[in-house]
């Protein structure tokens, strides 16, 4: 599913599968465009769980499924797009940032979040973890992760400055997540930390 060019959008390329002692994880890239254009430093990867994607069963531990979804502010307790701890300690202090994905079939609180402590390898039910590049022995870094996590908090309050004037869910108006793929293969080393192949 191709971005449409209009307004905020994060495509997240889903490239393969990794996995570590038992646990798998689907790997993906992203970028971010504002009306198609790409928005510098909000590119890198992401962590989900495996698939098939599953927008029908709650709590299946699987990813959603490839397709479109709108984005919301996300006011919880483990997660908020604002008013989150500072992470300065580098500790995973609750609560950590985070962004709503809408839309989701019967799957609920499907957010973009930082990979965080005790599951460094996959912080997710179905959410994403942003990250840097990944080996599939590697674990994700909770400061990384949670750095990518507040850059696109702040480009989408630049974008849309009322979305977030209230400590509420709020949809942001023409802002989307595009997720495309659904992987049953495994990436290698090599394919995963290869910039070509995001």
């Amino acid at each position: 599913m191709p971005i449409t060019k209009q307004g905020w959008e994060l495509l997240v390329t889903r490239l393969g599968l990794q996995s570590r002692g038992g646990v798998t994880r689907t790997y993906a890239s992203y970028q971010a465009f504002r009306d198609g254009v790409p928005v510098a430093g909000l590119s890198g990867h992401l962590c989900e769980c495996k698939g098939p994607g599953d927008n029908e069963h709650p709590g299946s531990g699987k990813r959603i499924k490839a397709g479109r979804y709108s984005l919301s502010t996300q006011f919880g307790t483990k997660y908020k797009t604002s008013d989150f701890a500072t992470g300065a300690s580098g500790k995973a202090s609750r609560p950590m940032p985070g962004l709503l994905l809408e839309r989701t079939g019967k799957r609920s609180a499907i957010l973009i979040h930082p990979g965080h402590m005790p599951k460094l390898y996959l912080s997710s039910i179905g959410c994403l973890n942003p990250t840097q590049p990944l080996r599939a022995a590697d674990n994700m870094t909770f400061v990384e992760s949670r750095a990518r996590v507040v850059a696109l908090i702040d480009d989408l309050r630049a974008f849309s400055p009322q979305s977030f004037r209230k400590a509420e869910n709020t949809r942001i108006p023409n802002a989307f997540v595009v997720i495309e793929g659904e992987p049953k293969d495994a990436i290698s080393d090599g394919e995963a930390l290869d910039p070509a192949v995001a």
